[in-house]
């Protein structure tokens, strides 16, 4: 007969293994401050319990997120039990671990080192790099350390603190554990799957003009996009093959996500190979997924940069926009007119904005959907050297559409906007304003200016007089186009009815 407590000290025996991975970690970016990790594990599982740690993960991880699966989908790994443990070893951990106890103190001193022995009554703390898995530092209480030195208490430590040469217990990496339940022996690549914060992408691209500061029709010009990727994880990425989401993912913020913050800060910057394929995007789901293609090194702390637009001869207009009112007005409310004839007045705005405007399409040299990002706008000038005219920020912007670029107020154009008349008939709930609209040009050429105007003060309104047609961009907003000459200006008048 078997013996039962022999048979259950084998099933339950447990086999201490450190899961090894056998690829380069693939590592999906969103926008929003973390990151898909995945890679995979060499796992050799005995029968009974199985004790497997792995460090091939970062500091930010998030816990309850950890997925680690057969990919062929030909086993369950039953996983009984999992830890992790981001408290990576620091003098101020060694403290902790010696509260209690008397350790040397390296002084120097003006005749050189010297020993000191020093008690560890409190170890003190200060953590003011803790983080919530969105990047939320907490925490920050600190507490200064105890020692006691030659039989008298002081608060800061003697010196440099010397520990005993011992590894026990001690984490160099943050680490996570398994205690994994297996049938029968097997070995087989597992893929683990994580998220994790610190890790966050953004895009920038920079827009060289030609020489000519004077143009009013299209102007060709080259465009270079820049991925900038950026690693907080806490965590080394030696071979990592990389994939960026552009979109707005809903992620639920505020998780713990460990200790973890600045470190080294680098910069590297490297254009593709050009052996090598270049970045690809593609489709997923209601977002878009782009490729780099290549494995990189993407060290903790270190900023890359990896170039995926190169395009020249990209047609570009610039256009004028002129917006007079110059602040916000109140929201409009149903069933009634503001009737106070100095509301939205005196604070008008002269100022006549420029923009770039560039068709993200294929047949313009460009065609794959632009992440959102900060645009830099650079002219030549006459002796061919590159100046900055500008700067602005671009939402995702699909093929097909346009981007526009507002890089400043133009200098020689101006506009004015006034009250010219006002008449309210409170019997008959009437209201008529009229408003005109002056735009000065110094400039060598004709630019046209388009004008918004805003219908703030009611939702029920008309036009009945105007000097110049429009377009109705929204219920409550107008656009006119107005040409102005060289050295010359030009009016725009126009009168709106509202009634209650």
């Amino acid at each position: 007969m078997r013996n039962p407590f022999i048979f259950a000290a084998v099933f339950f025996t447990a086999m201490l293994v450190a899961a090894q991975t056998s690829q380069p970690v693939a590592l999906t970016i969103y926008n929003q401050n973390f990151a898909v990790a995945r890679t995979f594990l060499d796992l050799d599982l005995h029968a009974g319990i199985n004790e497997i740690t792995t460090d091939s993960v970062t500091s930010r991880l998030e816990p309850d997120s950890v997925v680690l699966r057969d990919p062929s989908g030909k086993r369950v790994v039953h996983v009984v039990e999992q830890n992790y443990d981001s408290a990576i070893v620091s003098q101020e951990w060694l403290l902790e671990k010696y509260e209690g106890k008397t350790i040397d103190f390296q002084v120097f001193g003006a005749a050189g080192p010297r020993i000191v022995q020093g008690k560890i009554i409190r170890a003190g703390f200060n953590r003011p790099q803790e983080y919530t898995f969105d990047g939320q530092m907490i925490g920050g209480q600190s507490a200064q350390p105890l020692i006691e030195v030659d039989g008298k208490m002081q608060f800061q430590l003697p010196g440099t603190p010397l520990f005993p040469a011992t590894t026990d217990g001690m984490l160099l990496k943050p680490t996570l554990r398994w205690q994994i339940n297996s049938g029968s022996s097997d070995r087989f690549n597992a893929e683990l799957a994580y998220i994790t914060g610190g890790l966050s992408w953004e895009s920038t691209y920079n827009v060289v003009a030609p020489d000519n500061s004077d143009v009013t029709g299209d102007e060709k010009a080259d465009v270079l996009g820049w991925v900038t990727i950026h690693n907080q994880s806490g965590t080394d990425f030696p071979e990592a093959r990389i994939k960026l989401m552009a979109g707005d993912v809903a992620k639920i913020q505020g998780q713990q996500g460990g200790y973890g913050g600045p470190a080294r800060m680098q910069m590297e910057a490297k254009a593709l190979d050009m052996m090598q394929p270049g970045v690809t995007q593609k489709a997923f789901d209601d977002f878009h997924l782009y490729d780099l293609n290549r494995t990189v090194a993407l060290r903790d702390g270190e900023t890359k940069q990896v170039q995926f637009i190169d395009a020249a001869n990209v047609s570009m207009r610039r256009s004028y926009l002129y917006d007079g009112l110059g602040e916000q007005m109140q929201p409009i409310y149903a069933g009634n007119v503001n009737q106070n004839q100095g509301y939205g007045l005196g604070g008008e705005n002269t100022r006549v904005l420029i923009v770039e405007e560039i068709k993200n399409s294929e047949a313009n040299h460009l065609g794959m959907p632009l992440p959102a990002g900060r645009v830099r706008l650079y002219r030549r000038d006459r002796d061919g050297q590159m100046e900055f005219v500008g700067e602005s920020l671009i939402n995702h912007t699909p093929e097909e559409e346009t981007v526009k670029i507002p890089t400043g107020s133009a200098f020689d154009v101006k506009g004015s906007r006034r009250q010219t008349d006002f008449h309210v008939d409170y019997n008959k709930h009437m209201l008529d304003e009229t408003f005109e609209i002056k735009l000065t040009n110094q400039k060598e050429q004709t630019v046209n200016v388009a004008v918004l105007e805003h219908m703030y003060r009611g939702e029920n309104w008309e036009i009945t007089e105007k000097s110049a047609h429009y377009n109705k961009l929204d219920s409550h907003t107008l656009k006119f186009s107005i040409a102005v000459p060289a050295k010359s200006e030009a009016t725009l008048s126009y009168t709106v009815h509202y009634t209650w």
